[in-house]
């Protein structure tokens, strides 16, 4: 009976001892402030979903999230400094479509989206929107901007959160379908562009409607079609473009969560399963309704899947389009 024991007590020591650590380094994270780089100015469709997240996942660990915005080139500065992070887990990228983009656009990037990241999961997927200055635009409809557009080419400028976002390529899709021509103003982000949009420095947007949500409900923009299959049911009274003229404009933005290269598989799973109880909260699912957006179910390795075929699809347009990052 000793003997049983005493083999029985050597044998859990021995599983103790040399059971993976990796769970238990899960369960110890975090243990201090945790940072979400966002590749764009404060006030911008990124921030507008990133500050949420970060609040409720936040209240979940008990620990503090802090939004770290860093803006240029079309997010590529916040994106290459969220690639070289230390991998401990304790910086995470919340990027956007436009990441997807970018490669075309920047040949020479220092970083890759698809191998220099651990997809973790999309956050929200809203579409886009065309907005117009209610001052400076004269157009109630988007039949009537896109009349404006062909009678009178580069007359009206369009403001977009940089070369070669969604904004930019959403507008020039817009201008290959509907035949009209507006002059484009590129910003360092959304947050500079809505800025300037309300106060009536440029003239309409094709905007993400997470941004713009609220200046249409607050009346300080117009907004003429959502760019959507179905009408949005934060703006319900706005026709999608098929309705108000202009069939087969449908372009949506979405911004996602990934974590730096090497950063610990079980950490990594952690952040996945906070990000999917955040997105099933009532706090995220309210602010997501007000901004526009769904409620995605995309995550890991489908995650990534999406990824490399946004890079393919917009890899195309980018070249077909022309665009160039000045």
């Amino acid at each position: 009976m000793l003997r049983t024991a005493w083999l029985g007590a050597l044998a859990l020591a021995t599983f103790v001892q040399f059971a993976p650590a990796a769970p238990a380094q899960a369960q110890a994270w975090p243990q201090k402030p945790i940072s979400f780089i966002v590749p764009f100015p404060a006030g911008g469709g990124t921030d507008a979903f990133a500050r949420p997240l970060a609040a409720q996942i936040e209240a979940q660990l008990g620990q503090r999230v802090l939004v770290d915005n860093r803006a240029g080139a079309g997010g590529t500065v916040g994106a290459s400094a969220a690639a070289k992070a230390e991998p401990d887990g304790y910086t995470f990228f919340i990027g956007a479509a436009h990441h997807a983009i970018a490669p075309a656009l920047y040949p020479k990037l220092d970083y890759d989206i698809l191998t220099d990241f651990i997809p973790i999961g999309i956050v929200s997927q809203p579409p886009q929107v065309v907005v117009v200055h209610p001052g400076k635009v004269e157009a109630k409809t988007l039949m009537e901007l896109i009349e404006y557009g062909r009678k009178n080419p580069d007359k009206l400028n369009y403001g977009s959160a940089g070369n070669g976002t969604t904004h930019h390529l959403a507008g020039e899709l817009f201008k290959i379908l509907s035949k009209a021509n507006f002059t484009h103003v590129p910003y360092r982000g959304a947050g500079p562009l809505m800025q300037d949009l309300i106060a009536g420095q440029v003239d309409l947007a094709f905007d993400g409607l997470g941004s713009s949500a609220a200046q249409i409900s607050g009346g300080k923009l117009r907004a003429l079609a959502v760019a959507s299959a179905k009408r949005n049911p934060a703006i319900p009274d706005v026709p999608t473009a098929a309705e108000a003229g202009l069939p087969g404009y449908e372009v949506s933005t979405w911004y996602a969560m990934w974590a730096p290269k090497n950063t610990p598989a079980p950490i990594v799973q952690r952040m996945q399963d906070e990000l999917k109880k955040a997105l099933a909260s009532k706090m995220i699912g309210d602010v997501w309704a007000k901004n526009g957006s769904e409620i995605p179910d995309v995550y890991g390795a489908s995650f990534a899947a999406f990824v490399k075929a946004e890079v393919d699809r917009w890899g195309k347009v980018v070249k077909e389009a022309d665009v160039r990052a000045n």
